[in-house]
């Protein structure tokens, strides 16, 4: 343990003339009522009170002893450890675009995903992880991190109708490769999730691969969706209702942009699929690294401060009651 204001310890050696002066108050003590003989109290049993006289004042040294400790601000001792751990740069690619309100992944394909992927990103603590949304264009959700409770938050926010709709894989791509070329991980990598086929933006998937690779980025692509026909929520002026709409996934693409960057593609045609999914690419993405681990600093003054508390209240109780004194 350490401390953050040790000098107020200077403050303990007022404690020796309090001591100093309560011993010769008690030796120079005259009773107020004097008799000629105490012979016949001799035999007399002793009251508790007796054996407790002294407890208020000890009381009293503990709690200034303890209010003193409190002010130095007794730490936890901080240590550096080295050790080996896994880690690794990843961005999420999540596509946003209305078909992903499909509902063959429950309760629909954009909150399976989002579901999955946080679960995701609990089991990764040590990686930096970013989300991009996409739909008809591309954005940065959420840079790369390591602080995994707001990485989490930004994408739970995540909803479709927050940018134009439409597909726009090529761009979902690039603003992911945008995020990760600088970086200075070993191991760099995409995951993109989509349900459809590329028909927005101005960059072609396969081209967006291929400049992956040059920055040795590996992606995982996963097409989510069962295979023929989807329910899809339709609002109508008797409210919500389904229709049937045909599942259109690019798996061809999908598969040359995993294969030229040297990923591999999946396909998910439930939760539970979506899921596995998940647990394999974490399984593959496995890195070694050496990292150094820091202890936060933890404050323990709120002990000593309620150490105090208690014998000041001890000591009231105590000179109120059983040790009250008559003038």
């Amino acid at each position: 343990m350490t401390f953050a204001s040790p000098l107020w310890f200077l403050m303990l050696v007022l404690l020796i003339p309090a001591i100093g002066w309560y011993v010769w108050k008690g030796k120079s003590f005259k009773a107020s009522l004097t008799i000629s003989s105490v012979a016949g109290f001799a035999k007399a049993p002793k009251q508790v009170a007796v054996y407790l006289r002294h407890l208020p004042f000890i009381l009293s040294v503990i709690a200034y002893t303890a209010i003193v400790f409190a002010l130095a601000r007794p730490q936890v001792s901080d240590r550096w450890s080295n050790k080996t751990t896994e880690g690794i740069d990843i961005i999420m690619s999540l596509d946003i675009s209305s078909s992903m309100l499909a509902e063959d992944l429950k309760p629909n394909r954009l909150e399976a995903a989002k579901k999955v992927a946080t679960h995701f990103i609990n089991e990764r603590d040590n990686d930096n992880i970013g989300v991009v949304l996409f739909a008809g264009e591309s954005f940065t959700q959420c840079p790369l991190t390591i602080n995994h409770a707001q990485l989490i938050n930004l994408l739970s926010g995540a909803k479709s109708g927050m940018i134009e709709d439409g597909t726009a894989i090529g761009s979902g791509l690039a603003t992911a490769i945008n995020r990760l070329k600088d970086s200075q991980a070993k191991s760099k990598v995409i995951i993109l999730l989509t349900d459809g086929s590329n028909n927005r933006g101005e960059i072609a998937p396969v081209t967006a691969g291929e400049i992956a690779k040059t920055f040795g980025i590996r992606i995982y692509t996963i097409g989510v969706g069962k295979r023929g026909m989807a329910p899809y929520p339709v609002q109508t002026p008797y409210g919500v209702q389904y229709q049937d709409i045909e599942v259109d996934i690019d798996e061809p693409t999908l598969q040359q942009i995993a294969d030229v960057t040297g990923g591999k593609y999946f396909r998910a045609t439930d939760n539970k699929s979506l899921e596995q999914i998940y647990s394999d690419i974490d399984t593959l993405e496995k890195t070694i690294i050496n990292v150094n681990e820091f202890s936060q600093k933890e404050e323990m003054f709120h002990w000593f401060a309620l150490l105090a508390v208690l014998c000041i209240a001890a000591e009231v109780i105590l000179k109120n009651t059983v040790l009250r004194s008559i003038p």
